[in-house]
């Protein structure tokens, strides 16, 4: 008994020595512990000191650059994963790894070389056959894509990032059920993965299920309460219910969160302008016209998305134009054609605030440029021949009443058409 309690003690101290005389394992192990912690500053640095006792260690380098991954700091984790794989060309992991920053920088041919060759190092490696799918994906070539991603699962059932990168597959192909069924299974592999709560909610809100999109998006925010995409879709599941004031936060928190997303700001204006719409019908025009102005705002972020810009100048006009405020009107209406050279809407609004405003040739040719712009346009074609009726025309503006007669399924617009023409034939 003696002599094994002695060399109980002899294999205690000898792995103590082991452990004090390898300081480069401790940092190994103690950079692992902070990148478990994602500490990622306080990982590198460990690994920095690995690194400075033994310069020729390719794991250190490897699991430096992970960290780096971490941080996006790209240029940092390519360099570390280069020189891990010099050491050790068959150091699977930082063939995954580099994958990952080629990934990230769209360089989808050299992700996918890397991952061949994990895949090549190990054949059953479920997770390089997963990140090679989603890459497949990103180049739009699905049914590789597919084929990886069923491997993985097939290799690894448990592997709930394989499932989740499938079910992004088909909701891109708008495979709704199919997607949601995939995500449905990350969430029961892993409850706690916020990003599957929020595609599975973005899936139900394009299916219509408002509810329980609602109902996921806000998991996925509890989740994550900085998540800015989870707060833009709920935002876009509440715009589909308008329920225009949590639209309104949802969206302005997302921004909040993530100020250089231009399609935030696009969903912000369509919303303010969805809102304004609603005051509308119940003639608040002060508030509609309140919140046009916040939608016209954010004019400087829409640049590149000017529709909904127009669509907040041809609001905003058609209020004027309720006050008799026919030059301000105009005015956004010129400002709507300039940022959309084509919106037939846009020319038969403005035809109609020139007729306002006894410019009838004005109004004609604006008339006419709607038609054109959409052939089948029975109100421009009933605003023209009424101005053509006001300048003497009559046989034009016949000819237009008839058009409206023709393409128009409102009751009411086909009326006044035959009767204008009733009152013309009365008249001759």
């Amino acid at each position: 008994m003696r002599d094994k309690l002695r060399f109980v003690l002899f294999l205690c101290a000898t792995l103590l020595l082991l452990a004090c005389a390898n300081p480069t394992l401790k940092h190994l192990e103690q950079g692992d512990a902070y990148r478990g912690q994602q500490q990622w500053d306080e990982a590198i640095s460990e690994y920095s000191k690995a690194i400075e006792l033994n310069p020729n260690l390719a794991s250190a380098y490897s699991k430096r650059g992970q960290a780096y991954i971490a941080k996006e700091d790209w240029d940092q984790a390519l360099s570390d994963l280069n020189k891990a794989l010099e050491l050790d060309p068959k150091l699977i992991e930082a063939y995954s790894h580099r994958a990952s920053v080629y990934h990230a920088q769209e360089q989808w041919d050299m992700a996918i070389a890397d991952l061949n060759k994990a895949i090549e190092l190990d054949p059953k490696l479920a997770v390089a056959y997963s990140n090679r799918g989603l890459t497949y994906a990103s180049k739009g070539q699905f049914e590789q894509a597919l084929a990886d991603l069923n491997k993985a699962i097939e290799l690894d059932p448990k592997l709930a990032e394989a499932y989740y990168n499938r079910g992004l597959v088909y909701n891109g192909q708008d495979r709704w059920d199919i997607g949601i069924a995939d995500l449905s299974k990350v969430i029961e592999l892993d409850p706690t993965n916020f990003m599957a709560y929020n595609d599975r909610g973005s899936a139900y809100t394009n299916i219509g299920q408002l509810d329980a999109a609602i109902s996921d998006l806000n998991k996925a925010i509890e989740l994550k309460p900085d998540y800015a995409l989870a707060y833009y879709n709920r935002g876009r599941a509440y715009k589909e219910q308008e329920q225009w004031e949590p639209v309104i936060a949802d969206l302005s928190k997302a921004i909040e969160l993530e100020p250089n997303l231009v399609i935030f700001y696009q969903e912000l204006a369509e919303a303010y302008i969805g809102r304004a719409y609603s005051y509308g019908i119940k003639g608040q025009w002060d508030l509609a016209l309140a919140d046009l102005n916040k939608a016209i705002e954010l004019e400087p972020r829409l640049a590149d998305l000017p529709r909904s810009l127009a669509e907040a100048y041809i609001g905003r006009a058609f209020i004027y134009g309720t006050k008799g405020q026919w030059d301000l009107a105009i005015t956004d209406l010129n400002k709507a054609i300039e940022l959309v050279p084509n919106l037939a809407l846009a020319y038969n609004n403005r035809g109609y605030a020139y007729s306002n405003t006894l410019q009838l040739d004005e109004a004609i040719a604006d008339y006419s440029r709607a038609i054109e712009l959409a052939p089948d346009y029975a109100l421009a074609y009933y605003n023209r021949g009424i101005n053509y009726y006001q300048n003497g025309q009559t046989d034009l503006a016949i000819a237009d009443f008839n058009k409206t007669i023709e393409l128009s399924d409102d009751p009411d617009l086909v009326a006044a058409a035959t009767e204008r023409i009733a009152e013309i034939q009365r008249r001759k």
